[in-house]
């Protein structure tokens, strides 16, 4: 059984890539804020974070069409600044009546905007939200750099990408001088491996890290759901059955309950909930620098965070690899990983 450390141990930080802030290795996710938690219990989920040695923050500009950088915001006033943490926001999508797409127009607009949602003069990370086929890349890069030559932002990011998309924005942020991301925030976890393929290797090439949001699958790696009946009550499934890339039909296979046994039998191992177990092997991940940690109530938000002590066994790790594992097509990866000495699709157990 893994002995848990002090509550008042620091929490372990690492650097987000090459160049990177450093952050604590779990970010509070606030998706949240403003729509399933209201302000107080979002000002104590922020409080109870802090304590815990927490640094680092993650909100959007479409996360409660604005409301959660605003609540982050007023905490953050109420606190005296947040000079000492890592706060990182998003813009692409644009709240209701804010600006869309990555053009120099509307990131110009998304990112004045939540500099006032959030009260601060810079935003520390600053994630362009998903690729946008109508803007020229270049574009997009020239603009983020205009803003950090501004002082508005200060690193920059991206998440939802596929591999050839990170690609191109780091052959030509090089190219033409432009900042390359520091880290990309894909939707990876004992569940959701597809991002091994092409995304993680090239962000391992470039030495960007990694934020996966979704660490426990929606709630499917806590073991609340099960095959004999469909969720219900006051879980996200429960509420919504189909959500997105989690829902219960996609994830209710075979497959996902033979990851669930092998990580339920290292959790009774452990004397850990799986959630624990299930976040220390993604916190394992090459390139992994942070995970985000979204909840409800500071009672979810606590479990999550009592599992920042936990490093699991390297049997422990391969064990959990190799049953979450999907393979790669025998062409062209398995081709290629046949053929090379040191690749990381072997780093990465797929």
């Amino acid at each position: 059984m893994t002995q848990r450390s002090d509550a008042t141990a620091p929490m372990p930080t690492a650097p987000l890539g090459r160049g990177g802030p450093i952050v604590s290795r779990m970010a509070l996710g606030t998706m949240t804020f403003g729509v399933e938690t209201d302000e107080a219990e979002a000002h104590r989920q922020l409080d109870m974070f802090v304590d815990h040695g927490g640094t680092f923050i993650d909100t959007a500009d479409v996360y409660a069409g604005g409301g959660s950088e605003e609540i982050i915001g007023r905490w953050g006033k109420k606190r005296g600044g947040m000079d000492d943490l890592v706060v990182a926001t998003k813009g692409r999508f644009g709240p209701p009546a804010g600006s869309t797409g990555a053009s120099r127009r509307a990131l110009t607009r998304c990112v004045d905007a939540s500099l006032k949602r959030l009260q601060v003069e810079a935003i520390d990370l600053y994630f362009v939200h998903g690729w946008d086929k109508d803007v020229e890349v270049a574009e997009t890069l020239a603009t983020l750099r205009d803003l950090v030559a501004a002082g508005k932002i200060h690193h920059v990011a991206w998440s939802n990408l596929s591999g050839w998309q990170l690609e191109r924005i780091v052959t030509t942020a090089r190219l033409g001088g432009y900042p390359s991301p520091v880290c990309i925030q894909p939707h990876y976890n004992m569940l959701e491996r597809g991002a091994e393929l092409e995304l993680i290797p090239c962000a391992l090439e470039a030495g960007i890290g990694l934020t996966p949001w979704s660490p426990l699958g929606g709630g499917w790696l806590t073991g609340k759901y099960g095959a004999q009946s469909r969720p219900s009550g006051a879980t996200r499934l429960g509420e919504d059955p189909n959500r997105g890339v989690e829902a219960y039909d996609l994830r209710n296979t075979e497959r996902t309950y033979a990851v669930l046994d092998v990580l339920r039998s290292v959790a009774e191992r452990h004397g850990r909930p799986m959630s624990h177990v299930a976040l220390a092997w993604l916190l394992s991940r090459p390139g992994v620098a942070s995970i985000l940690l979204g909840a409800r109530t500071t009672t979810q938000l606590k479990e999550n965070l009592d599992a920042a002590d936990l490093v699991l066994a390297p049997e422990d790790v391969q064990a959990l690899t190799e049953v979450s594992a999907r393979g790669v097509p025998a062409y062209p990866y398995q081709f290629l990983q046949d053929w090379a000495k040191v690749d990381h699709w072997a780093r990465l157990g797929t």
